[in-house]
């Protein structure tokens, strides 16, 4: 069997499908990627061939956000410009990754062609999300998306009419430009835009413990458990040298995100605070420490796996991977969101007891000190501990063997 597995995202999104290839090549499949270029060289080196789409991520993120001078949003009649050229590559680009695939795997909702390319081809298509909360249902609300020129949902809104303002979000946005391109190639509009991208029977790759199916059974969701690809890479010397030099330290990083320019001083700031030392994983906004002090180090990309388990607590954005990866480790989190599914993982770690979940916002020294504090109590390296053990690390197989069934979607 050939697979396409295609994504448009940071790392995080396109990490759980280069599990998910490592566990189908192991059956003895043949997988082709296509995601950003900025993942080219990574994935090549893993011998997987890529065919990248879109423009690259990386040079964006790595712009410090400033709280003062925020960039002007975009007009609607910019977005949907935008819009139009993103589905136009993906129907190219995709379309030319495709060939000669058995089976498409789409994983992020802003894959808007994917599923049309596989209904050309005649192939099954299988969309996966990372989160539930990116899955609708009336059991919680979609993740916030602040969408400029559209006035914000009153706060009287239930579920159901979150779910259905979301819906026509996509059709706004993507409508014209999906049937367009449909028209072209011979196939009927899509009508709904965002259930045609996500299918009435969605697998969901997150941890059944730390994100769980709210719906029933019969819900069409097919929850396969978080795909976490194994690493085996040794600590840098440097930063194991570090680790074994006392007391283990508090570990911040915001992996792909943006963040302001000073962000690293209220860091570090925190953990002196308390009398902890302090790492900080650059990630691609270049995070680094202040000065020179010995209580400090900042290193590039690392093996979490092996990390998380020797830091106290563990800081970060609320990506899945990032949330995930802790969890497994055992390691207490305070969780600081910034967008989409990341306020979802917030709460989680919160309601789980597990870590503390930061506001919304741009962190002060104080604040997260404060949420710092909460996540070092002894009852909640306990809690987390206990929560480690039943995080499964099987949900990449599981998907891959669902996947070479007859029937993926089934």
């Amino acid at each position: 069997m050939r697979v396409l597995l295609s994504t448009i995202g940071s790392r995080g999104d396109v990490q759980p499908l280069v599990a998910l290839a490592s566990e189908l090549r192991h059956l003895g499949h043949e997988v082709r990627m296509c995601v950003p270029p900025d993942f080219r060289e990574w994935i090549d080196g893993l011998g997987i061939p890529v065919v990248p789409v879109g423009p690259g991520l990386r040079a964006a993120a790595a712009r410090p956000a400033d709280p003062q001078a925020p960039p002007a949003p975009p007009s609607p009649e910019q977005l949907r410009r935008a819009a139009r050229a993103t589905v136009a590559a993906q129907f190219e680009t995709v379309t030319a990754a495709a060939e000669g695939c058995d089976v498409i795997v789409a994983a992020t909702a802003l894959q808007v062609a994917a599923r049309s390319v596989a209904e050309a081809m005649g192939i099954p298509y299988v969309f996966a999300a990372y989160c539930p909360a990116v899955l609708p249902s009336p059991h919680h609300a979609p993740p916030p998306l602040p969408v400029p020129g559209r006035p914000p949902a009153p706060e009287t809104a239930g579920n159901r009419a979150l779910w259905a303002r979301d819906a026509a979000h996509f059709n706004d946005m993507f409508g014209a430009a999906l049937d367009a391109h449909r028209a072209s190639i011979g196939l009927p509009p899509a009508g709904d835009v965002r259930g045609h991208i996500l299918t009435d029977r969605p697998w969901l790759a997150a941890d059944p413990t730390l994100g769980p199916w709210p719906g029933p059974d019969g819900s069409g969701v097919v929850q396969t458990g978080a795909w976490i690809l194994p690493d085996g890479r040794p600590l840098p010397a440097e930063l194991a040298a570090f680790l074994e030099d006392g007391e283990p330290p508090v570990c911040f990083g915001f992996g792909s995100m943006r963040v302001p320019q000073d962000l690293a001083r209220t860091l570090i700031g925190s953990a002196r605070a308390l009398g902890r030392r302090a790492i900080v994983l650059r990630g691609w906004a270049g995070l680094a420490p202040v000065d020179d002090g010995p209580d400090c180090l900042s290193v590039g990309e690392v093996n979490q796996q092996a990390l998380f388990p020797k830091v106290a607590a563990v800081v970060h954005h609320g990506g899945a991977g990032t949330t995930t990866a802790a969890a497994r480790a055992g390691t207490p989190q305070v969780v600081i969101p910034q967008v989409y599914d990341q306020h979802y993982w917030a709460q989680r770690v919160h309601r789980l007891g597990i870590g503390a979940a930061h506001p919304p916002a741009v962190p002060t020294g104080e604040s997260l000190a404060a949420a710092l504090r909460h996540a070092l109590r002894p009852e909640v390296a306990l809690r987390a501990r206990a929560v480690a053990a039943r995080v499964r690390t099987d949900g990449a197989r599981a998907a891959a063997e669902r996947l070479a069934a007859a029937d993926p979607a089934a």
